[in-house]
């Protein structure tokens, strides 16, 4: 029987021994085999247990990180995908797995500031060279080129100032000059776009966020092509980033009601979005109507959008914005997003890194706002209160 996408997460992850609900939470570190026979057999030939995996240590994951496994294998529709225990293993991993010294690697400008960190910084004393391409023009991505260049690195939208970037067009350029392409997809997970179809190597997902809904726990996914496999399994095996059974559980307890979660949010953001864009300190930097911030290049490649946007203030006093923020009762003022509850968070310029080709005017600031699963009105109410404080 062929099941859409929302029926797959309520009918997956069965308990294969107890017939529960949900898939118990095995942990384990040494693995018991009946002789030296069926362990030499089971490393050489791979041969899996009753929930279709294949382990002889506890690094290489139980049945609870197996299922997970499954699932958004088959959510990404790729050929493999490595868990992790933070988002941000995720993104290290892929990296870690193309990239060697004297190699170039080729970023998205409005990267999240941790990546910008890793490969601008910390990689540069291994010899590794990071240019950062303009997610506006991809001729600056096409020059920047060369023949050392072996990974281009997408986040999409932009971290902080939701850029949208033509994908197809990445991906097009990369496999004309034999480059690997990895994307950054926390924003609008595989429920919205799946990158693996369109022709990225590597897709990365923060499973803190969205996957987990509820934020109390953390870890991170990233699927692969069957071309990068090989260079990510090698990797994976040297740096032991691997998520543990109790975090795998709440994932996939989480992603469960993914489907009614992303709905509702992007269903508040549009109300949110609407009562936003009314004022006039305030662009909007949300794809939520025909017209608005890079809204055809959203359409062109997402079903659907996140509860996360950025707003673009104009004010000559800092300290207002701040306020503004400070005001606020319903949202939450703190890192992360994803969870059911409303954030919001003032950007400070160390936050959005050394940025080369975003311009901020003198009285231009950037707040992040991530709305959750209150009732919108509520939200717009809270808004309006503190609207009031921007000067």
């Amino acid at each position: 029987m062929n099941k859409s996408f929302k029926t797959f997460l309520k009918h997956t992850a069965k308990d294969y021994y107890n017939q529960s609900v949900n898939p118990p939470v095995v942990r384990a570190s040494t693995i018991i085999f009946k002789t030296m026979n069926e362990l030499r057999n089971t490393q050489a030939k791979g041969k899996k247990n009753p929930t279709g995996g294949h382990f002889d240590y506890g690094r290489q994951g139980t049945s609870t990180t197996y299922i997970l496994q499954q699932m958004l294998k088959k959510m990404e529709e790729c050929h493999h995908v490595f868990l992790t225990p933070t988002g941000f293993g995720s993104v290290f991993l892929s990296i870690f797995s193309i990239i060697r010294p004297g190699d170039e690697i080729l970023l998205a400008d409005p990267v999240y500031y941790p990546t910008r960190l890793l490969t601008q910084d910390f990689l540069k004393s291994f010899n590794v060279k990071t240019v950062f391409y303009n997610p506006h023009d991809l001729s600056t991505l096409k020059s920047k080129i060369s023949k050392k260049t072996k990974l281009i690195y997408v986040e999409n939208p932009g971290s902080n100032s939701f850029e949208f970037q033509d994908l197809s067009k990445i991906v097009s350029i990369a496999k004309k000059y034999n480059i690997f392409t990895a994307i950054d997809n926390t924003w609008a997970t595989p429920y919205f776009i799946k990158p693996i179809k369109l022709g990225f190597d590597m897709s990365i997902v923060s499973a803190t966020k969205y996957y987990s809904g509820h934020s109390d726990v953390m870890g991170g996914s990233l699927a692969v092509n069957k071309k990068v496999f090989k260079y990510v399994e090698q990797a994976n095996k040297i740096t032991g980033l691997r998520l543990g059974p109790d975090d795998a559980y709440l994932i996939i307890r989480g992603l469960r009601t993914l489907d009614i979660r992303l709905d509702k949010h992007q269903e508040n953001a549009k109300k949110v979005a609407r009562f936003l864009s009314k004022n006039k300190k305030i662009k909007l930097l949300y794809p939520y109507k025909k017209g608005s911030y890079n809204y055809k290049m959203w359409k062109k490649y997402y079903s659907g959008a996140s509860g996360l946007m950025g707003l673009k203030i104009k004010s000559k006093s800092k300290k207002s914005v701040v306020k503004f923020v400070n005001s606020l009762k319903l949202f939450g003022y703190g890192y992360s997003w994803g969870g059911f509850e409303s954030l919001a968070l003032q950007q400070e310029f160390r936050e959005l890194g050394d940025r080369n080709y975003l311009k901020l005017n003198k009285n231009e600031h950037l707040v992040r706002l991530h709305i959750g699963l209150e009732d919108p009105q509520d939200l717009i109410t809270d808004l309006r209160n503190a609207l009031k404080y921007i000067k």
